[in-house]
């Protein structure tokens, strides 16, 4: 038996504070520049000249592989798609707080 059946008042959502919503700005903005960076960064000449290469040989094999650098590259995506969810959930809660103060 839900609350509306049974005649109970039902308590409207709680609003989110200020700051959870300034943290979740941030966490769209990092979200996106990392994504930015491991999609453009991988695929640059300056990728080449680092020194992982110098403390283990091994790494340089790996690092400098097509592969890899397209596997960073979809991490990149996978972090703009996450900033875009979070945007739009962001927006989406400001939409709808506006709406219940237009209400009121």
């Amino acid at each position: 038996m839900n609350p509306a059946e049974s005649g109970e008042a039902v308590a409207a959502p709680h609003p989110r504070p200020w700051y959870s919503k300034i943290l979740s700005l941030c966490l769209v903005v990092f979200c996106f520049e990392i994504g930015v960076f491991l999609i453009v960064f991988p695929w640059l000449d300056a990728w080449e000249s680092n020194r992982a290469a110098t403390y283990a040989p091994w790494l340089g094999d790996v690092w400098g592989s097509p592969f890899f650098r397209g596997a960073l590259s979809g991490l990149g995506l996978v972090n703009i798609y996450i900033a875009c969810a979070e945007g739009m959930r962001l927006l989406r809660g400001m939409v709808s707080a506006l709406g219940t103060m237009r209400d009121r």
